[in-house]
């Protein structure tokens, strides 16, 4: 056995190899003699070997340790619930119809215009679906009563005049617009009290009544074309006096009523009018006419005297005949010019226009009709 080395040897040993200090063999400070090769060898191939081993051995056993650092933290195959603690909550195929239950949505009520107060009386999950067959009884009728629409008809008749909502529900109100076009109305229906334009076209209203515009002040507009009025109260419109646009073409009116005194546009044509169904002087008052359409009816002379603020008259297709001298011009006045009546349509009446010049002799233009 070689002999040992001294402990304190191996300590003052140079790390360095200089010119003037030799650095020991491995085998020269382990204490062996280098006469020995076949010793030297063997160990030196042990010493190999050793070391191949340890090397690969610390270099596996990192990736060993690490992936069964996070197998111990990853979840088991098939618990992912583990990671999400979702509790209850977990949606799936199974369960859906106890998460949100919609069976009721048929009972929801319309609150017009206040807000909805919801009350939750029952949290029973609904009856869960199979994925193959339906399992859910059949639905028994609500014990809540059903709400139906109402009908015009009940609207009209049931609800009070001063309020309006239920013409609402049946006519479109856009600020203080009423619109009732075409949905076969019969009567007027109660209108708000800040009604200033009515619409109620294409219906099948045939009688005015006197009590149907009562106390609507605001009325600046009432344009009930294409109905059936035959008969309107003569004091239906007197009281409207911010009244400025009367329409009521395509009707089966015989006579006017008594108008207000501040209207500007009258159109009645294409009705059944016939002059004993105007008021003699009924236009005179009205100081702010401007138009007045009164053709395709069945007059038969002129229903003047007209005021001066008159701009355009039309009584095309009637039964004129004969026309009085007074009718547009003062015959008295021959320097006088009606300057604003331009526009006059007598044409398919049977009158002769040139038999009676004295009657526009005082117009800027001359009447449409025949002159032979």
């Amino acid at each position: 056995m070689p002999p040992s080395v001294p402990r304190h040897h191996c300590l003052t040993q140079a790390p360095f190899q200089t010119a003037s200090t030799r650095v020991p063999t491995f085998p020269e400070a382990a204490g062996l003699s280098i006469q020995d090769p076949e010793a030297l060898k063997g160990l030196l191939a042990f010493l190999s070997l050793l070391a191949l081993v340890l090397q690969e051995t610390g270099t596996a056993s990192f990736p060993a340790k690490e992936r069964k650092r996070r197998e111990e933290q990853m979840p088991e195959e098939g618990n992912a619930s583990e990671v999400l603690p979702l509790g209850n909550d977990v949606l799936s195929p199974d369960n859906y119809g106890e998460v949100i239950d919609l069976s009721n949505f048929e009972e929801l009520t319309d609150y017009g215009d206040q807000s909805p107060e919801v009350k939750v009386t029952s949290l029973t999950p609904a009856t869960r679906i199979s994925p193959t067959k339906s399992t859910e009884a059949p639905k028994t009728p609500s014990s809540s009563p059903a709400m139906t629409r109402p009908t015009t008809a009940g609207l009209i008749l049931s609800s009070h005049p001063n309020h309006g909502l239920p013409t609402c529900l049946v006519c479109v109100c856009l600020g203080s617009s009423v619109y009732c076009d075409d949905i076969d109305l019969e009567d007027i229906p109660p209108l708000p009290r800040r009604t200033a334009y009515l619409y109620a076209r294409f219906n099948r209203i045939s009688h005015i009544r006197a009590e149907d515009f009562k106390g609507l002040t605001k009325l600046k507009r009432i344009d009930l074309s294409n109905n059936l009025i035959s008969y309107i109260d003569n004091n239906a419109f007197c009281m409207l006096h911010a009244l400025r646009d009367l329409i009521l073409p395509e009707n089966l009116l015989e006579a006017l009523p008594v108008l207000p005194t501040g209207i500007e546009f009258l159109d009645a044509r294409l009705n059944r009018l016939r002059s004993s169904g105007i008021q003699p002087a009924a236009f005179r008052a009205l100081v702010k006419l401007r138009f007045l359409y009164l053709s395709d009816n069945l007059l038969d002379s002129i229903p003047g005297p007209f005021p001066l603020s008159l701009r355009s008259l039309h009584l095309q297709n009637n039964l004129i005949e004969t026309m009085q001298r007074d009718v547009f011009c003062d015959p008295e006045e021959h320097k006088y010019t009606r300057r604003q009546l331009e526009d006059i349509r007598l044409d398919g009446n049977p009158i002769n226009l040139s038999h009676f010049p004295s009657a526009y002799f005082c117009l800027p233009r001359l009447p449409i009709g025949c002159f032979t």
